[in-house]
């Protein structure tokens, strides 16, 4: 199965990811959030299958950069529309295993990964 990576090129937890792949030998492909875009019906589909508070990362600086107004009162409209304006804001990496998502790259989503690979 060939499996799609979302994230963003110079991000660390990326690249980490591309090498486990790499060294386990999955086929795979790496998609730039932010050089390459984003369709709002990728993004809706992730929204759907792992929820916006999953995908909306609060921790970043480009999140602590938004003006306080603009972070007051964010649902999932907001929050989708902000990450399609900012990239950044989506946690990564998203993989894509053919319509079957996991967000993260913590030890408990390499698990996660490796059963559906």
């Amino acid at each position: 199965m060939a499996v799609k990576v979302y994230g963003l090129k110079n991000c660390d937890t990326c690249r980490k990811a591309r090498k486990w792949l790499d060294a386990d030998g999955v086929e795979h492909s790496f998609h730039d959030v932010r050089a390459d875009g984003l369709a709002a019906d990728e993004l809706d589909a992730w929204v759907n299958a792992l929820g916006w508070e999953a995908l909306l990362n609060r921790r970043g600086t480009t999140w602590r950069g938004l003006p306080e107004e603009v972070k007051e009162g964010v649902n999932e409209a907001k929050a989708t529309a902000l990450m399609l304006e900012h990239p950044a804001l989506i946690k990564r990496p998203v993989f894509d295993l053919g319509g079957d998502y996991v967000l993260g790259f913590t030890a408990k989503q390499q698990d996660e990964l490796k059963s559906k690979l």
